[in-house]
């Protein structure tokens, strides 16, 4: 029974390494970014939010209400905050609210 306890750490070391090492950290964080943003900010806004990209640690999101989007424009500190408490292993500089 030890063995494999010793097997499942090794392997929780491996997997983020593979994606390191294979490229795909950054294609997994733009996915979890999309999920992330949905349960940081509600149904309420996420029902507005037409698409949320990471690029160049800029969390880009398209919003289709103008007014909602002038109010979020507000608290861009929050919404940093509150994301990057969120994702601790992704680095957002950012936010453009479009």
């Amino acid at each position: 029974m030890a063995k494999r306890e010793n097997e499942s750490n090794r392997l929780k070391d491996l997997i983020p390494r593979m994606l390191e090492d294979n490229k795909l950290k950054k294609g997994m964080d733009r996915m979890l970014v999309k999920e992330t943003w949905d349960k940081v900010m509600g149904p309420g806004i996420a029902n507005y939010t037409q698409d949320v990209t990471l690029k160049n640690n800029a969390l880009i999101i398209k919003l289709s209400s103008s007014a909602l989007r002038e109010e979020l424009n507000y608290g861009k500190e929050k919404i940093l905050k509150m994301m990057d408490e969120a994702m601790p292993g992704v680095s957002i500089n950012r936010i453009q609210l479009l």
